[in-house]
């Protein structure tokens, strides 16, 4: 197992130009990382090769891995002409990913209004297309493809598991997020024990919860059936974060595991604490 962090954790860094994407290495690899999830929010890298040369060679410097390319997608689009187009764009995302030396890839599937089972079944086929092509086109890279758990549509265990199967390519699997399986109300224990058998990458996220009739004001957002979901510090959150990360090594998961931190406190600081105790509640599970 490598323990890391998802830069997407120091997004506020990145937003406000404290931090720039080369520093954030350096930030990782001196908190004890292992390894970096790259999620380019606050830079880019499309059309950018010179930063992703120099992602890969600093990471390189600290001795940390480039371990994940996490990207938004959508394949539910109005036209043949626009599933074209998407399939095409998360294509060139894929050279990005070979390029940073990367050997795993997230991109997301599909964000519907629509989120009904019904509406799952109608667009199943498509978006496995999708993700089948992609899949395939990675392959020439040895790059391992992903969908999160991400996004309310495909986001219960069975939805991703459902995605999976159809896709059926060996390097599509699911970037598995232990913490977003609240925002549709399943329990995250349960829910990790149902899909880590298919995990490429397992992210390390936390919430605090509060049910539909007790509405905690502002920093607070509901799930798919109005519950209330924060973020917080990893290991200080409602997750039973200790028998999660139990079941995790249980099942022989040898991977990355990416610490993915988006609470309301300062984003290193609750960055720090939380690589501590995911590390420390590892050790001890």
């Amino acid at each position: 197992m490598k323990l890391g962090i998802s830069s997407y954790s120091l997004v506020n860094e990145l937003e406000s130009g404290e931090m720039d994407i080369l520093g954030v290495i350096d930030w990782i690899a001196d908190q004890g990382g292992e390894h970096i999830e790259i999620v380019p929010i606050g830079f880019e890298l499309t059309g950018n090769p010179d930063l992703a040369d120099a992602i890969r060679e600093k990471a390189k410097s600290r001795n940390i891995d480039v371990s994940n390319y996490a990207i938004g997608a959508n394949f539910e689009t109005d036209s043949q002409e626009a599933f074209e187009l998407e399939i095409k764009r998360v294509m060139g995302e894929v050279d990005v990913a070979a390029r940073l030396g990367v050997t795993r890839m997230r991109h997301d599937v599909a964000s519907s209004s629509d989120t009904s089972i019904g509406n799952f079944h109608r667009q199943l086929d498509r978006l496995a297309e999708a993700c089948g092509r992609i899949a395939d086109y990675a392959a020439q890279y040895g790059i391992v493809t992903s969908v999160e758990n991400h996004g309310y549509f495909i986001q219960a265990s069975d939805r991703v598991q459902a995605l999976i199967q159809r896709v059926n390519r060996t390097n599509f699997r699911t970037t598995l997020d232990v913490g977003n399986f609240m925002c549709v109300d399943e329990n995250s224990v349960v829910a990790v024990k149902n899909n880590i058998a298919y995990a490429s990458v397992v992210h390390v996220k936390d919430f605090y919860w509060r049910p539909s009739y007790q509405n905690p004001g502002e920093g607070w957002f509901q799930t798919a059936s109005g519950n209330f979901l924060r973020g917080a510090i990893a290991g200080h959150g409602d997750i039973d974060m200790r028998e999660v990360l139990r079941v995790v090594k249980a099942s022989g998961y040898d991977g990355y595991i990416s610490l993915e931190f988006e609470g309301l406190e300062e984003c290193k600081r609750g960055t720090r604490i939380g690589l501590d105790n995911v590390r420390r509640l590892w050790n001890e599970s």
